[in-house]
């Protein structure tokens, strides 16, 4: 994505640590430089904008939330107002009640965010917050305000949450997302679903939720009724919207939901929704790990970080690393200078795991939850492969034929059509064709990686952020 000389970024096309308070991370946005493009930012007055945590989904992580702190940023909210919580084990258990390696229950969630709400609150002297939830971080909100945390949190943005489950069956009862469990059929109970005091807001698809179908296709029972609509989502006692044809992810991470969220928030119209860059960035994050293939938020030491400065139309690297750091015990790497126009190649090496060379477009900001994870192993079906290279979209999924999806200029084979499920493509390329470059294009977001050799355990990933 190319900068105007007015150094506006704007969105692209349609839009995934330590327990207790230490899993808290806030966004290190710096202050607007004097440069003639640097457009003025508004002041948000505090009394409009609470301080507001943003809370993540099954297996994901802060860094899913970081073009809304950019457009948060833009429209003057100041970053000290502003957290996303790293929950330790943010995959689901199978069965709530039953204790799984690096897995969480709805207990687990809602004590780490009680910490993270109470940390916010310590820190910016507030006796309420916001909180802003996609998918399941979505329940760990609505079971904490309901379990006595009311007090604390004046709005609450639940974004693409399954709130009456993905499915509503006999089988797996215990389910955290089965809607005739007992976990949300206590959320669920009385006349109206949400907690008074809290001004509580959803937002939903219209029919592009891979969560919110009618027929089981999606959770793996083709033919069977889920007993979930694409109404699912919604709350009696809330305000409850529909985006379109958003998907799962876009619902909390697209710039329409952007606007939503700020609204009923703030209580205004946002002033922007394009990102207003900075001229100075600085990026840092975690390295977090991938046990046993299951995503977690804990810290890998002994990681190293690189970063190149890679040439927009061939990824080609243009001199040596302008950053190279190794973790300690925090799992943190960083941090790194840039300039917003780069684009920039990550080399994360980590004992176990592929050296996995990451691809992005430039960061018109600065953040300090450039969450890196390793990619994942090369496997059975990678075996002759000269190279693989992945392309991966995190705050939202493919969509065919809604979007303009080219890897290598042709459009993918493993997404499939409809409902948008996929989120991440691979292609495999013989070994005569190491080396070259691979154009990953999604409407108008374009990022150039180059193929290295699987033979020496490599992978790349062109990791879109739009």
């Amino acid at each position: 994505m190319q900068l105007s000389r007015r150094g506006i970024l704007r969105s692209a096309g349609a839009l995934p640590l330590l327990a207790g308070a230490s899993a808290l991370t806030t966004f290190g946005l710096r202050a607007f430089g004097s440069q003639a493009w640097a457009q003025p930012v508004p002041a948000a007055s505090p009394t409009q904008v609470p301080p507001i945590l943003f809370v993540h989904g099954n297996g994901d992580h802060a860094a899913l939330w970081i073009t809304t702190f950019w457009r948060m940023e833009s429209n003057g909210v100041p970053r000290e107002r502003m957290a996303a919580i790293n929950f330790t084990d943010p995959l689901a258990r199978t069965d709530d009640k039953v204790e799984q390696a690096n897995r969480s229950s709805t207990e687990d969630q809602r004590r780490e965010l009680g910490e993270a709400i109470k940390e916010l609150q310590r820190r910016t002297g507030a006796a309420r917050i916001a909180l802003v939830g996609n998918s399941r971080g979505g329940y760990s909100i609505r079971n904490y305000i309901k379990h006595g945390g009311g007090a604390d949190i004046s709005y609450a943005v639940l974004c693409g949450v399954p709130n009456h489950g993905v499915y509503d069956w006999d089988d797996g009862i215990n389910g955290e997302f089965n809607g005739r469990g007992p976990f949300l059929r206590g959320l669920n109970e009385g006349e109206s679903e949400v907690t008074p005091g809290t001004a509580f807001l959803t937002l939903r698809s219209d029919g592009n939720d891979k969560f919110a179908q009618a027929d089981g296709r999606l959770v793996g029972k083709p033919g069977t009724p889920t007993g979930i609509t694409s109404e699912g989502p919604a709350l009696k006692g809330a305000t409850n919207l529909t985006l379109g044809a958003l998907d799962h992810r876009e619902v909390g991470f697209h710039p329409r939901a952007f606007r939503e969220i700020y609204k009923f928030i703030a209580g205004h119209e946002p002033s922007r929704i394009e990102i207003v860059p900075e001229v100075e960035v600085k990026l840092s994050g975690l390295v977090t790990g991938t046990p046993g293939g299951v995503q977690t938020n804990r810290p890998v030491s002994g990681a190293t970080v690189e970063i190149y400065r890679v040439a927009p139309d061939t990824g080609e690297r243009l001199g040596g690393p302008i950053h190279a750091s190794q973790t300690g015990a925090d799992g943190r790497w960083g941090p790194a200078q840039v300039e917003p126009a780069w684009y920039l190649e990550f080399v994360l090496t980590s004992a176990g795991s592929p050296t996995t060379h990451l691809y992005r477009s430039p960061f018109p900001r600065s953040s300090d939850v450039v969450h890196l994870r390793a990619a994942r192993p090369l496997g059975t079906a990678d075996a002759g492969a000269g190279a693989v290279v992945l392309t991966s979209r995190p705050r939202g999924y493919f969509g065919l034929p809604r979007d303009v999806v080219l890897i290598d200029g042709k459009e993918p084979k493993d997404v499939k059509s409809g409902v948008p499920t996929d989120s991440i493509t691979t292609l495999r390329l013989p070994a005569e064709e190491v080396g070259r470059a691979v154009v990953a294009t999604f409407n108008t977001e374009r990022i150039v990686a180059r193929a290295w050799p699987a033979s020496e355990n490599r992978i790349a990933v062109a990791e879109l952020t739009y």
